[in-house]
């Protein structure tokens, strides 16, 4: 990250943490009885943006400071968007060495789409709805099942999951094909390594891993993805804590991309969790997950914003773009991420975990900053 955004970004911190110290200090002076507040009753203060207006001289005092701070959070993205985030996402002809990953895309969390990574891949010349039902198509994997397409999204005050089934994957082909029908929209999309855990048949037609990324990164990734769904299956708008490396071995997905810099204008909730369940009738219901705790999820889709609602996101700039069969997305961690498909598409994707180092904790100082003076 940019030693000028840095700099921002801890003046923005010391602002805030400083001002939350002068209103504890004002509340001890009128007979508060908290007791070692400063900087460490930011969090308690800052649960509520109101909360800070509080304490006579010194409310007013943290009020206006609060203020300004709401003001440079809004003017931080477009500082960001100057000094390092481009305009369109760029291309490269040809995968770059390790040095030249590392050096100019993951120090500088910038994505790109690399043609030309896939060429010797077997898969991107076998794979087809055919060549999976004959290889693969009596295999039984994870389907996620949603009335609507969208898995892990906010559906009014909830935050949904999808309901799991275990189906054979020539039910899937046979639904995308039209062959078939089956209640709501699939999307074979577990997570977690489904493609050497569910379908290790098809290892032979692709990597392991990318060699160069690995090298550059230090690790092997954390998991690797099979992706294969209807055209209405949709992935809401959210962030990974993972190194992506998405590669499209049959048809398109289309990706809707903000950098991590426009946190300020992207509005979080929290959410009871719940779960879709498919009735024998065909019909779904959303049952509460009553033993887990609320969700922090975006109720925003960026494709129909509700600009009355969450005003904010009119200043948030996005990066759309269009992955074709036999290209890669370097999808940075952090940065938040839309994603559509054509019917049918094809996917794998890479996870490598991220470097929990100083880009990280500027980020989380981002987001501790946007809840605290009440942006959210």
């Amino acid at each position: 990250m940019n030693s000028s955004i840095n700099n921002h970004l801890l003046t923005l911190g010391g602002q805030l943490v400083g001002q939350a110290g002068e209103g504890a200090a004002s509340h001890r002076c009128s007979g508060s009885q908290n007791r070692g507040a400063g900087a460490g009753s930011l969090g308690a203060e800052s649960s509520g943006a109101g909360a800070w207006s509080r304490g006579g001289g010194g409310g007013v005092m943290a009020e206006a400071a609060l203020d300004a701070v709401r003001r440079e959070l809004r003017e931080f993205p477009a500082a960001a968007r100057e000094l390092s985030v481009p305009l369109a996402v760029p291309y490269l002809d040809k995968p770059p060495t390790p040095l030249q990953f590392y050096r100019d895309w993951v120090c500088p969390n910038r994505p790109c789409i690399i043609r030309n990574a896939l060429q010797h891949w077997p898969a991107l010349r076998k794979w087809s709805l055919p060549y999976l039902r004959a290889t693969v198509g009596s295999t039984e994997v994870s389907v996620a099942v949603t009335p609507d397409g969208y898995a892990d999204a906010v559906r009014g005050n909830r935050f949904v999951m999808p309901a799991e089934r275990r189906l054979p994957l020539s039910c899937v082909l046979d639904v995308l094909e039209g062959q078939a029908q089956h209640p709501g929209v699939l999307y074979v999309q577990k997570q977690c390594s489904n493609l050497p855990t569910e379908l290790p048949q098809l290892l032979p037609d692709l990597e392991s891993h990318v060699p160069w990324a690995s090298e550059a990164l230090g690790r092997m990734p954390d998991a690797v993805n099979f992706w294969l769904g209807e055209a209405t299956a949709v992935t809401s708008l959210h962030k990974d804590h993972y190194e992506n490396l998405y590669c499209v071995v049959s048809g398109e997905k289309r990706f809707l991309l903000h950098p991590p810099s426009d946190r300020p204008f992207i509005p979080y909730e929290l959410y009871t969790p719940a779960t879709y369940q498919l009735t024998e009738e065909g019909s779904f219901e959303m049952v509460d997950e009553e033993a887990m705790e609320k969700v922090p999820w975006i109720p925003l889709d960026p494709l129909a914003p509700d600009l009355a609602r969450y005003p904010s996101y009119s200043q948030a700039r996005a990066l759309c773009c269009t992955v074709q069969a036999g290209e890669m997305l370097y999808l940075p961690a952090l940065w938040f991420h839309h994603v559509q498909q054509s019917h049918g598409c094809i996917a794998v994707n890479y996870w490598y975990d991220m470097e929990y180092d100083l880009k990280y904790s500027y980020f989380q100082l981002l987001d501790s900053l946007t809840k605290a003076s009440g942006l959210d």
